[in-house]
């Protein structure tokens, strides 16, 4: 049974939380976890609490059922845009630059591998 988790309107650009997203895309939670840890970005502490969060819906959804034994690992992660704030910063000679705050959803989905037969 896979579970899932949301993040929206995360305040970070979709490149920057892109970045994070296929770095810890088919590993093992615990492996991913760790990874997210010591990363030096900036949005792997949001991505963590994310991936904390998926592995609790997974043990409400398989109650009974130990997150070692299962091999959990991260199934799919996928980012999308988010709202865009739209800005104007001062320039030159009257004008103005358009500042574009961008953000984004973020979704998680772990399950756990297969166990392979040992006859």
């Amino acid at each position: 049974m896979e579970a899932v988790a949301r993040l929206s309107n995360q305040p970070t650009s979709p490149r920057k939380m892109r970045l994070l997203a296929d770095l810890i895309r088919g590993m093992d939670v615990e492996q991913a976890l760790n990874t997210l840890k010591f990363s030096p970005k900036h949005p792997s502490v949001p991505l963590e609490k994310l991936l904390l969060s998926a592995i609790a819906n997974w043990r409400m959804k398989n109650e009974g059922s130990d997150v070692i034994e299962a091999n959990l690992y991260v199934k799919t992660i996928f980012v999308d845009c988010g709202r865009v704030l739209k800005r104007m910063n001062p320039a030159p000679q009257g004008r103005a630059y358009r500042l574009r705050k961008r953000s984004n959803h973020v979704t998680i989905v772990v399950d756990g591998r297969a166990k392979a037969n040992q006859n």
